[in-house]
């Protein structure tokens, strides 16, 4: 069992950075980051192996975001520069991809609860 927990949403202006953080208790494998805006479905934003060599990014958000993880602390991170108001979202953490594609959500074990992002303009 793997329990994550994210944070360091908040409200930022467009062109601002943001770090979001994911604690992590238990074993954790491959592991990504997805956002779900209000009225859409979760999409993919980036994910790390499990030895952090290979990432995978969104087209939407390669060359502004970065996904990184400390293992010797079991956490996750995403680092968000450049950002714009169509990045506003809940930013979820997910964990143990153990099936399908890295970029979709069914593939996950588990999942956090999910921080707040909001871009003003």
């Amino acid at each position: 069992q793997v329990q994550l927990v994210e944070s360091g949403g908040g409200l930022v202006q467009a062109g601002g950075s943001l770090r979001l953080s994911c604690a992590a208790s238990g074993r954790t494998l491959t592991m990504g980051w997805f956002r779900q805006a209000p009225g859409k479905e979760r999409e993919f934003v980036a994910a790390i192996s499990m030895s952090g060599v290979s990432t995978y990014y969104a087209n939407s958000v390669k060359g502004r975001f970065t996904i990184s993880r400390d293992n010797a602390k079991n956490t996750l991170y995403l680092q968000m520069n450049s950002l714009k108001p169509e990045d506003t979202a809940v930013y979820y953490c997910a964990s143990n991809q153990y099936s399908g594609s890295v970029y979709s959500p069914s593939g996950y074990a588990y999942w956090g609860q999910g921080t707040q992002v909001t871009v003003s303009s």
